[in-house]
């Protein structure tokens, strides 16, 4: 850099450490402190409490100093700047409209230089999981807001379309995946998952290590990493290597991903969203129900958290999913009673009018609100004329799911007339539905296949309500049993006891006024064969 610049620079990083209030200095010394002294507990205040209320008050609309202002505060620590700027950076992004294209591949460069720093496996820090996965989630968000972004070019200045063309490797889906997957594998979180003894060991420590000296970032960061790249496999379309991704966390019991609330929920959201997407919808539906369940539970406590809008948000893509599944999968035994309470009261028309075959457009609407922002992966085209691309691959899912359904609507009268007729000739079902008997063969066919799915195990579910076989030309129909989920039901009466509990708490009872001479008149008697009150 020239000495010029340097010198400019320099000017303005101590113009800014003069505006630097003392409660952020302070901030930024106890944070290092914390950290670098291994006290998990002190930087998680710091991090959850301080940072954002200063974010609020300081820095509400502006965003906070740069690495060099503050460099003083940390005896000019290279990690801890790393960590300070993605802090900081994440939060701009979060909070901050308008960011500039540069802004953004600065963004990029602070997320390389930090995960290069991680990759090396030499760190001797923890940090608590909240923020680990905050970073892992905001990596992957500020990908998609500049996906967005690049691919609406029609209002670009020229400016903007040649910092495009300088800043073309900032951002591009390889890079991403590269490091989401370089954190997996040199984390070896596979491996700790595979072995049973490994996964107890850090299902008991929550991922944190025992040992003296001991990192748990890159584990962290590679467990939650595989999260991130189910996200990011959704945003494109690929449904299938999503879930292969995440197929080393257990999903269908508590784990290290669950104790972090973003996390659990965004876990069973996009997990839900692809089984969605692959037809899996009673796998979708007892995901959802826990998980809307826990939300009913504890959304109270995250008001004042930073995570509320988000909980809020995904609640209801995930009721607008749950609607779409139970209107082509219409198992309501595998909801319980205060999400069908819910559900109903969000969407119970337009549910009705979906199962009677005549709510196509109940289906486009749902579908707009429940999935995520897709994105387009390709890089864009910078030459004239200019075009917006952003809602492609939309566009492009939308109408693989209305083919879906157009496919699905005519199977609504099978599944009715074999609820009413447990044992009916071909014949006489083609009768009662107008259709010749070839029709109506290749209709059952269909259903069959539309009601089975092949699970991430390569095993064949259904999802049917009901199963049939044909002897010879007679349909034998049988009602699916499916197994209750006894612990959906003890979660809903233990909230429902826990609310009576609490009501009860704040009931103060009133004692009665009473006289001495009463109090010895209300003291039962014995008069050796009764007792007298």
């Amino acid at each position: 850099m020239p000495a010029a610049a340097t010198a400019a620079s320099g000017t303005a990083v101590a113009s800014y450490t003069d505006y630097i209030p003392d409660s952020v200095k302070s901030f930024v010394s106890d944070l290092y402190r914390s950290i670098r002294g291994g006290d998990v507990v002190g930087t998680d205040k710091l991090y959850e409490g301080d940072f954002h209320r200063l974010s609020a008050r300081v820095y509400r609309d502006a965003p906070w100093p740069p690495a060099k202002a503050v460099a003083t505060y940390c005896d000019d620590d290279h990690v801890f700047l790393l960590l300070y700027s993605e802090l900081t950076s994440r939060d701009a992004h979060a909070h901050l409209p308008g960011l500039t294209l540069t802004r953004r591949a600065d963004s990029w460069d602070t997320y390389c230089s930090l995960f290069t720093v991680v990759l090396q496996n030499a760190l001797t820090m923890q940090l608590p999981n909240q923020w680990l996965w905050d970073m892992v989630d905001g990596f992957v968000s500020q990908f998609q807001t500049f996906c967005q972004y690049r691919t609406k070019l029609e209002d670009k200045t020229e400016e903007e379309i040649s910092l495009l063309q300088r800043f073309d490797q900032a951002w591009s889906v390889y890079g991403v995946f590269n490091y989401l997957k370089a954190l997996v594998e040199n984390s070896m979180i596979r491996e700790v998952l595979e072995r049973e003894e490994r996964l107890e060991q850090f299902r008991m420590m929550n991922g944190y290590e025992h040992k003296q000296g001991g990192s748990n970032v890159l584990k962290m960061l590679g467990y939650y990493s595989m999260i991130g790249l189910l996200r990011v496999h959704c945003l494109i379309g690929d449904y299938h290597t999503g879930l292969r991704c995440l197929l080393p966390i257990d999903i269908g019991q508590q784990g290290v991903y669950t104790t972090v609330t973003g996390s659990y929920i965004s876990t069973i959201y996009y997990y839900g969203f692809a089984n969605f997407m692959m037809r899996r919808y009673a796998d979708v539906i007892h995901q959802f129900n826990k998980i809307l369940l826990y939300i009913l539970k504890y959304k109270q406590y995250h008001e004042k958290s930073p995570q509320y809008d988000f909980v809020l948000k995904k609640n209801e893509q995930m009721y607008a999913l749950l609607a779409i599944c139970l209107s082509l999968c219409p198992q309501n035994n595998l909801i319980a009673e205060d999400v069908s309470t819910e559900l109903k009261g969000k969407y119970g028309t337009e549910m009705e009018e979906m199962l009677r075959g005549d709510g196509e457009a109940h289906y486009d609407e749902l579908f707009s609100v429940a999935c995520p922002k897709f994105i387009a992966a390709w890089p864009p085209v910078l030459k004239e004329p200019f075009t917006n691309y952003n809602q492609d691959v939309y566009r492009l899912q939308l109408k693989l799911f209305l083919d879906e359904v157009k496919q699905q609507l005519f199977l609504g009268d099978i599944r009715s007339f074999l609820k009413v007729f447990s044992v009916i000739t071909i014949g006489r079902l083609a009768q009662h539905m107008r259709l010749d008997e070839n029709a109506l063969r290749a209709i059952l066919l269909a259903y069959t296949r539309k009601t089975h799915a092949v699970d991430n195990y390569g095993k064949i579910t259904s999802s049917a309500d009901f199963d049939f076989y044909i002897d010879e030309e007679t349909i034998h129909a049988t009602e699916s049993k499916s197994s209750k989920h006894h612990h959906d039901y003890f979660l809903t009466h233990i909230s429902k006891l826990e609310e009576v509990m609490g009501e009860l708490s704040e009931v103060q009872l009133a004692e009665p006024a009473i006289s001495p001479g009463e109090e010895a008149c209300m003291l039962p008697s014995y008069d050796g064969a009764h007792w007298h009150c």
